[in-house]
């Protein structure tokens, strides 16, 4: 009998384990320092900028949530596992080859983007991609050059944004990831340059 209540009780122990969970939220501020690092390095025209190291893990907003127990030891043993997953921390990295190669590819290309985004022909998206804003501005000998500048560049940029998700194991992030480039891209535009806000009209900075 003392057994089987012994055995009772481990099994009513692991079945308010399992109940434990841990939701691992979106780590904004990790993804802002990270996306700022990058963007910085890729508008500064320096090519001898360092690899973006991995953000330093913060405080997460974990979420426990467990069955109610009467039995005094999956008591115990239930506050041994909720502190431990109150203490999981998500840690944002964006340095990766992939991404230190787009990155790399970009930083090459601004150079030849930089003198359309000071004239006013390019700018920033709300989807955190390029865009002409202004065809006109732009010599009808050079339009499809920047044509395919755009392009490459958005490819690099759709790509980034993934690869960083899909780097830190949640393919899912890829929509904050490019959220906050978003914001980014336009937090470090040059005076002058245009960029689109949430409801997509241009705005010059």
């Amino acid at each position: 009998m003392h057994m089987s209540r012994l055995a009772y009780g481990f099994a009513a122990v692991l079945m308010l384990a399992a109940c434990v969970t841990i939701n691992i939220y979106f780590p904004a501020a990790q993804a802002q320092e990270a996306a700022e690092k990058i963007v910085e390095d890729i508008l500064s025209g320096d090519d001898t900028g360092a690899p973006v190291p991995a953000a330093e893990p913060k405080a997460d907003q974990s979420s426990i949530m467990a069955s109610p127990s009467h039995l005094g030891l999956a008591g115990a043993v239930l506050d041994f596992l909720v502190p431990a997953a109150h203490a999981a921390e998500a840690r944002f990295s964006a340095d990766t080859p992939e991404v230190r190669k787009l990155q790399a590819s970009m930083k090459s290309r601004f150079a030849s983007l930089k003198e359309y985004f000071d004239q006013g022909a390019i700018g920033f998206t709300r989807d955190a991609l390029v865009a002409v804003r202004e065809e006109g501005a732009i010599p009808l000998r050079d339009r499809a050059r920047v044509q395919k500048l755009i392009a490459a560049e958005n490819a690099d940029r759709n790509r980034m944004y993934k690869a960083i998700a899909s780097a830190n194991g949640h393919p899912e992030w890829e929509q904050d990831i490019r959220s906050t480039f978003a914001e980014v891209w336009i937090k470090e535009a040059g005076s002058g340059w245009w960029y689109q806000d949430a409801s997509g009209t241009w705005v010059k900075k």
